[in-house]
């Protein structure tokens, strides 16, 4: 079965569930997702042996088709694309060029004229329009290697001059301590743990520097660096750190807690972005991980989507992950999470759908009890919430270990219901074990501040 051309593609995909997409890389150079190999007619693909999960892959999924598969599930792609070092083997940095001049071709081939080089081998394929691509990341889990930050440079200087508007992510964590190399997002340690503590860090980013504005002056950077080169670390210690956010690049429950996708990982994975949400001035973005797994050939547990030839079924993690993109973009506001209650966890945002202006309110409920929450809207003029068209969302199931499967496909999913509300006071109880959200119908966009609490503890 070969792979789609732009021409024959359908919307079998359903869009707006995902925001972004991250994909390459592997484990041994010799085996690496050569891109240029991955592209053109797939019976002409050589295919390579994908050697981080032990099977050989004919390239059908190249990277024409991952810039598809990202504008199709309408995320933003994020080109992971090699720099020259695996986990076992590395290139100087004296010889890095060869694999400098593959990223940048690669780019090309995706944001290239169609009467480039590249640019015209994807309008061959099909596809005349570049493909919109704002993110790449130099590597992965590369950071601790020989050759790292010096192949690093010379790729970010490479691309930075010839595509300055992309944005460039570093392999290196600076959420504990500063890099000592320019970019623009880093990445956050990769986070597979236990359901409860995924939940406890809810904060984990509460207390990271607001200092500076996101992004660096690029012009002032290179200018101090080319005039202070015998401070390098110094001046790139006391910029950079100014300026980075971060990207949560893969984040899951996994091991016992996890099972092949169970509510109790669900709901410690929404506390999390629950936290991230908060401190979206800082994240500006997170990876669930894996996104798809084949039944019949499962290398890891859980994943977000499982299909088999001609079945699919999302896991109470994939619902979570929808839902939290649909209100991306949102407006956070103030709340404030009153009381004892160690296993309740809640937010409040406004956000917009279908031209109707909401204020969002959610709330995991980590806990075996229910819990009556109260919520108390503040600094509303009276006629501003509206009783109808109020609704509430719950994701929750009779066991905490519930999964869905393909006779089963909605086991675990969310349900709405119409809210009953009486204007500015809204008493909910939240379930055991349950992810709950409630959008309340505004007639204004302002702002507000929302104090919420329950009987036994407050938000």
């Amino acid at each position: 079965m070969s792979a789609k051309t732009e021409r024959e593609r359908d919307d079998s995909c359903s869009s707006g569930d995902l925001h972004h997409l991250r994909f390459g890389e592997g484990e041994w150079l010799s085996n690496a997702f050569r891109w240029k190999e991955t592209v053109g007619p797939w019976e002409e693909r050589p295919g390579h042996f994908g050697d981080v999960w032990k099977y050989w892959t004919d390239d059908g999924l190249g990277h024409f088709e991952f810039f598809q598969l990202a504008e199709d599930i309408g995320a933003a792609p994020i080109w992971v694309f090699n720099n020259g070092i695996s986990h076992n083997d590395e290139v100087e940095t004296a010889t890095i060029m060869p694999f400098v001049q593959e990223a940048l071709d690669g780019i090309e081939f995706a944001r290239g004229d169609a009467n480039s080089t590249w640019g015209s081998v994807r309008a061959a394929m099909g596809r005349q329009e570049p493909f919109e691509l704002k993110y790449v990341a130099i590597g992965n889990e590369d950071c601790g290697k020989t050759y790292y930050r010096g192949n690093y440079i010379v790729f970010y200087d490479a691309i930075t001059k010839a595509y300055p508007d992309i944005k460039i992510i570093s392999n290196c964590d600076g959420s504990s301590r500063p890099l000592d190399h320019p970019a623009h997002v880093f990445l956050c340690s990769q986070i597979y743990t236990s359901a409860s503590k995924l939940f406890s860090m809810y904060h984990q980013f509460d207390r990271t520097s607001r200092k500076g504005p996101k992004e660096p002056p690029r012009p002032i950077f290179r200018t101090l660096i080319s005039q202070n080169k015998d401070k390098l670390k110094l001046l790139s210690v006391s910029l950079v750190r100014l300026f980075l956010q971060a990207f949560v690049s893969e984040y899951a429950v996994t091991g016992k807690d996890a099972g092949k996708g169970s509510l109790l990982a669900a709901l410690a994975e929404a506390a999390f972005l629950i936290g991230l949400e908060k401190n979206s001035d800082i994240v500006e973005m997170a990876s669930y991980a894996p996104l798809f797994v084949n039944t019949n050939d499962r290398r890891w547990n859980p994943d977000a989507i499982v299909f088999n030839s001609s079945h699919l079924y999302g896991t109470p993690s994939y619902w979570v992950q929808r839902f939290f993109a649909e209100s991306s973009g949102s407006t956070l506001l103030t709340s404030t999470l009153k009381g004892n209650s160690s296993s309740l966890v809640a937010s409040a945002i406004t956000w917009k759908n279908n031209e109707q202006d909401y204020i969002r309110i959610k709330a995991v409920n980590f806990g075996a009890t229910s819990v009556n929450m109260k919520v108390l809207v503040t600094g509303l003029d009276p006629n501003v919430m509206k009783v109808s068209g109020s609704m509430k969302t719950v994701l929750t199931s009779t066991n905490v270990m519930d999964e869905n499967s393909f006779t089963q496909p909605e086991k675990v999913a969310p349900h709405e219901s119409l809210l009953e509300m009486a204007e500015e006071d809204l008493t909910v109880i939240l379930p055991p074990h349950s992810f709950s959200s409630f959008d309340l119908l505004k007639e204004s966009a302002k702002k507000i501040r929302m104090p919420v609490s329950d009987s036994s503890s407050t938000l």
